[in-house]
């Protein structure tokens, strides 16, 4: 049966679901989160692409209700960009204008601030506004005195292996202290009491990450799902309520069909179907009716552009 599109089907409208609602977690990473928080040190998730990394931290900001950062890592991320950022061109522009602030108020908090000293980043925050207001409001300010400040929270910083080497060996200190000091204006951040702060750090393994940074994480390397998991997690993302016996049927039968090109890719090196194109197959298949069937074209084409993602297969 072919079924339409709607705002009831979350998972279609948001593939990906970054939430972490629908996250089932697997292995040892609720203990890997007690650990983590018990030591105050890092969890470094490894593992390939669409294996659930990034959603992770948002499940675990979800469940246990606490605030939530995140920051996407890119070729061009230095290490004091998670700490802070500096607003070069408004300070420009306001020079221009001769309207310069005090410095401090082209400052905003980056992530571990937020999280390691969260009240100090908010006052911050509302002053630099409150210097700004007849101009531009800095990003993310304008409700802050309408949000309600959470002490707890929950960190990702996403595919530190994009950036320069440096990048980690920048974050050793603050990451291990806790502690960084305001470039531009000489100020100390220090961590608050009756603060918590779990740090995500996510690596698809692109490229080596220095031994010293290594130390100072706790690594847990994330594996492709079995078929019972990957039924498990289609059940999640649909929800158990709508999860029907032929979703059930549908799913069993994709975790089956993903097994062989995974075992393929094992022994020629190629990269494996992950959870996210399980999941892109099985909504396509539900949603419209294909069965997996290798007499079935649509079938066929959806396996190669979904799973396999290549043209033709030997």
């Amino acid at each position: 049966m072919i079924r339409s599109a709607s705002p009831a089907h979350p998972a279609r409208n948001a593939p990906d679901r970054p939430d972490g609602r629908a996250y089932v977690v697997r292995g040892d990473l609720e203990l890997a989160v007690k650990v983590a928080l018990a030591t105050g040190r890092p969890l470094l998730l490894r593992g390939d692409p669409g294996s659930g990394k990034s959603s992770f931290a948002a499940h675990v900001a979800r469940e246990r209700r606490w605030a939530y950062h995140e920051h996407v890592v890119t070729s061009r991320t230095q290490a004091p960009d998670l700490l802070w950022s500096f607003d070069h061109v408004l300070r420009l522009a306001d020079a221009q204008a001769q309207r310069l602030k005090p410095i401090d108020t082209y400052v905003e908090p980056g992530v571990l601030w937020k999280a390691f000293a969260p009240r100090s980043a908010r006052a911050h925050t509302l002053r630099a506004r409150a210097h700004h207001a007849w101009t531009e409001p800095l990003r993310g300010a304008e409700a802050l005195d309408a949000v309600e400040l959470r002490t707890q929270s929950v960190v990702l910083i996403d595919e530190i292996d994009k950036a320069d080497p440096e990048l980690p060996n920048g974050l050793l200190v603050p990451l291990g202290s806790r502690r960084f000091t305001l470039s531009q204006t000489g100020k100390k951040i220090e961590p608050e009491d009756q603060t918590q702060a779990l740090v995500v750090i996510t690596t698809n393994e692109q490229r080596e990450l220095p031994e010293a940074f290594l130390r100072r994480c706790l690594v847990v390397k994330l594996e492709h799902p079995q078929p019972d998991e990957l039924v498990k997690v289609a059940r999640a993302h649909v929800g158990a309520d709508r999860f029907t016996a032929d979703d059930e049927v549908l799913a069993r039968q994709l975790a089956d069909a993903v097994q062989e090109p995974r075992k393929k890719a094992d022994r020629r090196a190629h990269r494996k179907p992950s959870t996210a194109e399980f999941l892109d197959a099985f909504h396509a298949c539900r949603e419209l009716g294909i069965r997996v069937d290798e007499s079935e074209p649509r079938w066929r084409a959806l396996h190669r552009m979904a799973l396999l993602k290549q043209d033709d297969v030997p």
